[in-house]
């Protein structure tokens, strides 16, 4: 509440920062999350807070990742002295499409 000469004025302000704790979130381990769901006037959830676990099938995961195949190099800015040129053909790209626009 907030008292001045000419009004008064009341505000009910709720922080949620408190509702997971830091300390909460910084000990989970890898695949585990936690959230807060909302919900509405016509459809009311009693429990907002939830953890849980992405389970991970690594076997599934490590036959998955022997088929992957190496991604193409379709464009090589190497120049034929082994000097990486990719950032100034960006550049020169830059420019010539500025260029064209005017």
């Amino acid at each position: 509440m907030s008292i001045t000469r000419s009004d008064k004025t009341t505000s009910i302000s709720t922080l949620m920062d408190s509702l997971i704790p830091a300390s909460e979130i910084s000990n989970l381990t890898q695949g585990m999350f936690i959230g807060v769901v909302a919900d509405n006037f016509d459809e009311r959830i009693e429990q907002k807070i939830f953890d849980a676990e992405i389970v991970v099938d690594n076997a599934k995961v490590a036959a998955e990742t022997k088929a992957y195949k190496p991604i193409p190099v379709i464009t090589n800015f190497v120049d034929e002295n082994g000097m990486d040129k990719m950032k100034e053909q960006i550049q020169l790209n830059y420019n010539r499409i500025k260029e064209e626009t005017k």
